[in-house]
């Protein structure tokens, strides 16, 4: 199995952009998380698609034996930096490197929408053991402030054939059969990340489908995006903006 054309090209060419720009997880999502998935001491734990390692990075105080796997090399480098005692291993979710039930748990964190949805919960459930769970976490767009929606109505021009515009992200078609699988269990938080205006144009250059743009065109997107907050009463002349997000958490049990 093959990763997405733009996910490939576009975390390839901004892994480091991605690691210092992308937000990271609220403390009460990921306990959640770690409770609902019993992620322990002992307990093997693969972090699916792990680019850059910021989910990665909140399991390991755990104690948890936690695996990423992440299948750009260009991200799996700078995670493999960043977490030197974390074992990386190249490969898709639709092609894992466990055996039948190895593992407790399997996270994936902002990219399941990248997965052939189906395949996708066929090999979680090959390697989990009986009763392991599966857990799916998004840093969602809040748009409900004025000024950040402007800016995602940006990107929703770039992002026009990304594969999840169709999506209603957590109902049951947008997250595949489940084969295999008991009930999904879900959970809202929220959180904010304090950025420049610099940072916040950084930010949107992380977005994989802007890392793709040819060079005009993705100069282009910074431009509008800084003019908007030039001129915004919300955010002209402000030092420190602050980008909300709505935090999707799921869980669910490999039934025996």
């Amino acid at each position: 199995m093959t990763v997405h054309d733009v996910a490939q090209r576009g975390f390839a060419t901004g892994a480091a952009a991605y690691a210092r720009a992308r937000p990271s997880y609220p403390p009460d999502a990921v306990a959640w998380l770690v409770e609902h998935c019993d992620i322990h001491p002992g307990a093997r734990v693969c972090d699916l698609a792990a680019g850059t390692g910021i989910l990665t990075r909140l399991l390991t105080p755990t104690g948890a034996a936690v695996i990423a796997v992440e299948p750009v090399d260009e991200m799996r480098t700078v995670l493999e930096a960043a977490l030197p005692d974390v074992p990386a291993l190249a490969a898709t979710a639709e092609a894992l490197p466990f055996a039948d039930g190895s593992l407790d748990a399997v996270t994936v964190a902002q990219a399941f929408h990248w997965f052939d949805s189906v395949r996708a919960f066929d090999e979680p459930r090959r390697v989990l053991r009986s009763g392991g769970r599966l857990a799916l976490v998004w840093n969602a767009r809040d748009r409900s402030v004025d000024w950040v929606d402007q800016l995602w109505s940006i990107m929703d021009r770039v992002e026009k054939r990304a594969p999840w515009r169709d999506d209603e992200r957590g109902s049951d078609s947008a997250l595949g059969e489940r084969r295999g699988f008991g009930p999904l269990h879900e959970a809202t938080f929220h959180h904010s990340q304090v950025l420049s205006p610099d940072a916040v144009v950084a930010r949107f250059a992380s977005v994989s489908h802007v890392a793709v743009l040819p060079e005009i065109e993705r100069a282009a997107v910074f431009d509008e995006i800084r003019r908007l907050l030039a001129v915004n009463p919300q955010t002209a002349g402000r030092a420190e903006l602050a980008i909300p997000y709505r935090v999707d958490a799921y869980w669910c049990e490999r039934l025996p």
